[in-house]
């Protein structure tokens, strides 16, 4: 009795594609996550009645930022973290690498870092974001400041 292998394939996803991926912490990638588009119920539908299943319609949404780690290497359990500022919001998504709902993974910008995991970005983004407050304020007390006097003189 022959043993015959067939190519069974287990994952939409193409797992050497995605094992071959060079990025690392520091880099700046963009990743299109599938977003299942729901439609809202209409008035006159009741809960109760049968409807035709309809087809599942999925949109492709960017998010672009650093990668501050990835974690299990190219094991089946693989995920990264990705860091973007949003509206001033620093907003963090960690996605699982072979996910069949991550449609591509672009590597925008290379960059070297010293560390594996740059959690660190978090506390200096604070920090940052605090020092421009800071600065701001002293702007605006210097200008309110030097219109006082202006105003005086005027009348």
């Amino acid at each position: 009795m022959k043993n015959i292998t067939t190519n069974i394939k287990f994952s939409p996803v193409d797992m050497e594609a995605r094992k071959a991926l060079n990025f690392k912490a520091g880099d700046t990638i963009t990743v299109w996550s599938k977003i299942l588009e729901e439609k809202p119920e209409k008035k006159g539908d009741k809960k109760g009645d049968a409807k035709k299943p309809q087809a599942d319609k999925f949109r492709l949404q960017a998010f672009e930022g650093i990668v501050l780690g990835r974690k299990h290497g190219t094991e089946m359990g693989a995920t990264f973290t990705v860091r973007k500022i949003a509206s001033g919001v620093g907003v963090e998504r960690i996605f699982p690498l072979y996910s069949p709902m991550v449609d591509k993974i672009e590597v925008n910008k290379k960059s070297r870092a010293r560390r594996s995991k740059l959690y660190y970005i978090r506390d200096k983004a604070i920090k940052d974001v605090r020092k421009k407050m800071h600065s701001v304020t002293n702007v605006e007390s210097e200008v309110e400041g030097e219109a006082a006097p202006a105003s005086a003189t005027a009348e």
